[in-house]
């Protein structure tokens, strides 16, 4: 018996879940944005992020880093010298480069009317 009734379930449409079930909700993230628009903004959000935040502050980072090895400020590896201080300069100047960007990227979501980080606004949904 209950592998028939497991069958018969298996085999139920969804429309006729939905009809037994009760009320179901439908509440989209967007549904008048292209895709590609927020494509082109994500792709946009991260060449500017890399360009204009990560890359001048890893670079000044790890000359800097470099710079305070020299002066002996750090203690420089007798195996790798200042590689692995001036790796973790520039990987932290990677993430501090990017989270640095998430406003600019928030605002350019906003003005196509997505709020794609932080508290969501109110939508509307629809019964289905």
């Amino acid at each position: 018996m209950s592998s028939k009734t497991t069958q018969q379930e298996s085999q139920t449409s969804p429309s006729l879940l939905r009809q037994t079930a009760g009320p179901m909700f439908y509440c989209p993230i967007s549904q008048t944005h292209n895709a590609a628009e927020i494509t082109r903004i994500h792709a946009e959000c991260k060449k500017e992020s890399f360009w204009y935040r990560v890359l001048p502050l890893s670079l000044g980072s790890m000359l800097v880093t470099q710079e305070l090895v020299s002066k002996g400020i750090f203690s420089a590896r007798p195996k790798f010298g200042a590689l692995p201080k001036m790796a973790i300069a520039g990987v932290l100047s990677f993430a501090i480069g990017k989270m640095s960007y998430i406003g600019e990227c928030q605002k350019k979501f906003q003005k196509i009317g997505i709020v794609p980080f932080g508290p969501q606004q109110k939508r509307h949904c629809h019964h289905t």
